[in-house]
């Protein structure tokens, strides 16, 4: 695969990146109200820390927390692209893209302080996660095979 297939494959990953991203907002949406839950802050935390971004107020807040969700569930898509690139499709690509999403979640907002280790969260906690980080893969997943089949 030359670097323009790669970079098409980059491109289509990131907008199917972007429909994991909408899935996982339903699914996380959905989740806390059905639990009475508001939504998780860890995330912008994390941004904020290692951006050094300190929103004013709540709807500053909020407003930074949409903004990373969104830029940080696109930006993921790349590593779907990339994935495609070095010949991993299918649910071997499902699988490693969660994998690497939810694995590198659980090492980075613990070690910056925003969320406890998984092994001081409760399991249904993580299970819920670890739920709505397949709903992201899976999404990502079936859109960046849409694309792909559109792109030939």
């Amino acid at each position: 695969m030359g670097l323009g297939d790669t970079a098409g494959a980059v491109g289509r990953g990131l907008l199917a990146g972007a429909f994991g991203t909408a899935a996982m907002t339903v699914s996380s949406t959905v989740e806390a109200k059905l639990r009475e839950r508001g939504s998780s802050s860890a995330p912008a935390d994390a941004a904020g820390k290692v951006l050094g971004v300190q929103p004013r107020d709540e709807e500053g807040k909020a407003r930074f927390s949409t903004i990373v969700h969104w830029s940080y569930g696109t930006s993921w898509g790349a590593m779907r692209g990339l994935l495609h690139a070095v010949g991993i499709n299918g649910g071997t690509a499902v699988a490693a893209h969660f994998a690497t999403v939810w694995g590198s979640a659980q090492v980075m907002l613990p070690s910056l302080d925003v969320a406890p280790p998984p092994w001081k969260s409760p399991p249904e906690e993580i299970v819920i996660d670890a739920l709505h980080h397949a709903v992201y893969a899976v999404a990502t997943g079936v859109a960046f095979a849409a694309l792909e089949r559109n792109s030939s």
